[in-house]
């Protein structure tokens, strides 16, 4: 007797499909599970026995296999309980083999029968339809989420004893819970630019930040602004497109507590507190590795403030994921690669009492301690840097976020229209060695870009970065090509910062 059951595992953030094999045979009673099962995996003997008691439903004492293929991927969590007590039902002959043909089947169960809600059913059912699944059996909880999946039909299962009489089609299936979106909330209600007074270079950053996906490091004593120019920043940031609000959508149900009801609309703005480990931020863990900060700013943002204050592992740990756009981990049981594709904006004092320049009261030793947690190397992966005074009282206020967010808009579909044909979205993602093809120079911008790289002795990599933001100040601008004014304009947003 052989039963076989499509599910699905997490493996990152993303799901891989599972086929849950039953085979009961004769011999004395034993329940063995291979395949590369987890401690969870493992322990759903228990579960599935006990419910399916529960439940009025017969466990076979027999010899029981369970098979997760394929064989060689490890499984993770208690979400194939639900697909090892069909497949018990089907090899016992006490459901139809063609009730579950192109059905997948994901939950947990309680021990009275119940069906448990799980993290990550979006990207779990996203990978059974690309096997052909039409319909998924899900948690109630999950069904809003699992919805999502174009082209899938949902069922609901509350619990194992109902769910078998729907299969058998003794009773009818339950409707889904029923949930009302929430009324949006204007961001720009709670958070303007416009109460933001003078900065006006800060400004200028935040917006070039926002309209090409620059990182953006702000200095500055307290009490300059440096946190409330990078909390608007978000009143300001471009709408996800459709295929980044999908991957937002999916880290989102991975890692969030809740199960997500729609898709995401908003871009990821994440804020860590300084005592963030490395692990913390980039992601890690032993036994499950776990996505970090960074992969939950997926296509958003990354705010460190007090940007001296996080440790020196930590802080160095986000180098290569800046640079490579993903997270990749890897541990003895085999390496897992997160998505990383952030603008990262931080803030700091200039010094640890935060005064800086005549006024600082730090000793060196410890003016040096300071600034050693933060090295070169990630500095010079900021591409916009401002050293920031406290505004005067005479100061006026400046733009609204509203103005600001359809100039950042409109450039931002200059370069959806420029980079149609290119692997990558905005002005800040284009690789080095594509500069000369994607960001050309006039001769007289050319010759600006060289005399604006040789007074700042700028790196490789700064002056790549100078040519990227020129370029979307361009866009902003309105502006085809680039030109030396936008290249002066890029260098007076790179300032020498601590």
């Amino acid at each position: 007797m052989l039963a076989a059951i499509a599910s699905a595992t997490l493996y990152g953030v993303d799901g891989r499909p599972v086929v849950v094999e039953i085979h009961v045979g004769h011999g004395l009673p034993a329940y063995t599970v291979v395949g590369l099962p987890d401690a969870a995996v493992r322990e759903s003997r228990e579960r599935v026995r006990a419910a399916l008691l529960s439940s009025e439903l017969p466990w076979p004492l027999r010899r029981i296999t369970v098979n997760l293929a394929p064989g060689g991927l490890r499984k993770t969590g208690a979400g194939l309980d639900l697909a090892v007590a069909l497949g018990l039902l089907v090899a016992g002959e006490e459901l139809p083999n063609a009730a579950l043909e192109g059905v997948g089947v994901l939950g947990e169960l309680g021990l009275d029968g119940s069906v448990r809600p799980l993290p990550g059913v979006f990207p779990l059912v996203a990978a059974l339809a690309d096997t052909g699944v039409h319909t998924v059996v899900v948690p109630g909880a999950n069904a809003s989420e699992a919805a999502l999946v174009t082209g899938m039909k949902v069922r609901v299962a509350r619990a194992l004893g109902e769910l078998s009489r729907c299969l058998t089609g003794d009773e009818p299936w339950p409707d889904p819970p029923s949930w009302a979106a929430p009324e949006p909330v204007d961001d720009d209600d709670l958070l303007d630019l416009r109460d933001v007074r003078g900065l006006t270079r800060a400004r200028r950053a935040l917006e070039a930040s926002a309209a090409g996906g620059h990182n953006l490091f702000l200095c500055g004593p307290p009490g300059a602004g440096k946190t409330m120019l990078a909390h608007r920043l978000r009143t300001i940031l471009p709408p996800l497109d459709p295929d980044e609000a999908l991957e937002v959508t999916r880290i989102v149900s991975v890692t969030s507590s809740q199960p997500p009801r729609e898709l995401a609309r908003a871009r990821p703005f994440r804020a860590p507190h300084h005592t963030a480990s490395p692990a913390a931020l980039v992601g890690g863990g032993s036994a499950h590795v776990r996505p970090g900060e960074i992969t939950r700013a997926h296509r958003g943002c990354l705010f460190l403030d007090e940007l001296g204050e996080f440790s020196r592992p930590a802080l160095d740990a986000l180098r290569q994921p800046l640079e490579e756009r993903v997270v990749e981990i890897a541990r003895q049981r085999g390496a897992v690669t997160f998505p990383a594709a952030v603008q990262l904006v931080a803030c700091s004092n200039p010094c640890p009492c935060g005064r800086g320049g005549p006024a600082c009261q730090c000793s060196e030793r410890n003016r040096f301690a300071y600034r050693r947690r933060i090295s070169a190397p990630l500095v010079d992966r900021f591409e916009l840097r401002i050293a920031l005074s406290p505004p005067e009282p005479g100061d006026e206020p400046g733009e609204t976020s509203a103005a600001v967010r359809a100039r950042v808009l409109d450039a931002c579909a200059r370069q959806r229209r420029r980079y149609a044909d290119r692997p990558w979205r905005t002005n800040a993602e284009v690789p080095a060695g594509a500069l000369a093809a994607c960001l050309p120079l006039d001769p007289d911008a050319h010759g600006a870009w060289r005399d604006a790289v040789r007074r700042h002795r700028l790196t490789g990599r700064g002056a790549a970065g100078l040519r990227r933001v020129a370029r979307t100040l361009a866009d902003l601008d309105g502006a085809g090509d680039i030109a030396a004014s936008h290249l002066d304009a890029a260098a007076l947003l790179r300032d020498d910062v601590p």
